[in-house]
C-alpha cells in the first residue's frame, strides 16, 4: 500500500460523496458506521463509530484501507480484519484528528504487510 492516506483509484470513491452513515465491512464482518470522513488530499480518512463492537469507541481508518465503496448499498469495504482494526493505535477524536504524530503511527501500522 503506497499511499495509506489516499483512496485507491479502483475503490469507487469520488470526492464529494457523503459517506457519513455508510456501514463499514472488514474482511470478516461489519465494524460499524461512518461518523466522519475527509477527502483532503494526503490526509483522507473515515472515522467509524464501532457501537458495541469495541465498547462504543471510534476508529480512524486511512482512505488507503478502503478497497471498495458501494454507494447504492451505502457500504464501504476495507482490506483489514476486525482484529487488525481493533489492534490499531487507539483513536481519540479530541486529540488525534490533524495530529501529525498520530497520523505517522497509523501510517506505520497500516503500511505493514497484510497477515
Amino acid at each position: 500500500m503506497s499511499d495509506v492516506w489516499g483512496y485507491d483509484p479502483t475503490a469507487g470513491h469520488n470526492a464529494g460523496i457523503n459517506l457519513i452513515g455508510f456501514t463499514v465491512e472488514a474482511t470478516d464482518g461489519s465494524i460499524g458506521k461512518i461518523d466522519k470522513h475527509s477527502d483532503e488530499a494526503g490526509s483522507a480518512y473515515v472515522v467509524v463509530d464501532t457501537g458495541g463492537w469495541i465498547f462504543g469507541k471510534q476508529v480512524l481508518l486511512p482512505a488507503g484501507t478502503i478497497k471498495r465503496v458501494e454507494v447504492p448499498e451505502q457500504k464501504v469495504y476495507v482490506s483489514r480484519t476486525k482484529e487488525e482494526i481493533k489492534g490499531a493505535p487507539e483513536f481519540d477524536p479530541d486529540k488525534h484528528l490533524g495530529d501529525p504524530d498520530y497520523h505517522q503511527r497509523l501510517s506505520s501500522y497500516y503500511q505493514r504487510p497484510l497477515a
